[in-house]
């Protein structure tokens, strides 16, 4: 990749008579090149094993408040909890709530 030295804009590259030459498209300047030669654009990827973490379930959750309520699965007495608008806007929210201890969720309507 070659920029034009008089306006900074991109130079087109073409060939003529076996030689390659960069074209300015703004301002007509021309830049020659000795001889056509190929250019390999290559890119690796490592593909290591490692996972990156996007999203991490219980730093989320602690920012969450929480409630005293009896989880339906263990019986524990403490829930994180949000609401969400799933109907209409006339319709009342619903509360979603994730268990402390088990982390199984349900909702209350």
């Amino acid at each position: 990749m070659q920029f034009c030295p008089k306006c900074g804009n991109l130079l087109i590259a073409e060939v003529k008579n076996g030689k390659r030459i960069y074209v300015c498209s703004k301002c007509g300047h021309i830049v020659r090149s000795k001889k056509v030669s190929s250019t390999d654009i290559s890119e690796k990827i490592n593909h290591d094993n490692e996972k990156i973490l996007i999203f991490d379930e219980k730093k989320e959750l602690e920012q969450y408040p929480k409630t005293k309520v009896i989880c339906p699965e263990c019986g524990n007495t403490e829930a994180y909890w949000y609401l969400q608008q799933t109907r209409g806007g006339d319709e009342p929210q619903t509360k979603f709530l994730k268990c402390t201890k088990c982390g199984h969720a349900w909702r209350e309507y």
